[in-house]
């Protein structure tokens, strides 16, 4: 199936603060969205093959899953948007030796 990954970039400044004020009393280290990433599948079962081979990736570690396409998820309050947002660290000997090991980023897995 075909898929293609959309750049986002980086999030912006005022949306950062935004969310550490509104959603995380002010606790800075909360938020793990500002280096994100989105890939978007055209169907379920090239985006469950995505999230295996991420998973079984022994150079990444994965921080978080937020199932958002899980159907006791209420999507109502971000009109209907649903996704599956991963928070990840890369751990390879790359990652140590440049000293990001410890960065967590969010991957967008979109149908």
């Amino acid at each position: 199936g075909a898929e293609w990954v959309r750049w986002p970039g980086l999030k912006r400044p005022a949306r950062t603060l935004e969310k550490v004020m509104r959603s995380y009393r002010s606790e800075v280290s909360r938020v793990l969205d500002v280096c994100r990433q989105c890939i978007v599948f055209e169907t379920l079962a090239d985006l469950t093959r995505c999230l295996h081979r991420i998973h079984a990736d022994s150079e990444v570690k994965v921080e978080r899953v937020k199932n958002r396409l899980d159907l006791r998820y209420d999507a109502s309050p971000h009109f209907g948007y649903r996704d599956i947002a991963l928070n990840l660290r890369l751990t390879s000997e790359r990652a140590v030796a440049l000293g990001v090991q410890l960065h967590v980023v969010e991957v967008q897995l979109i149908l």
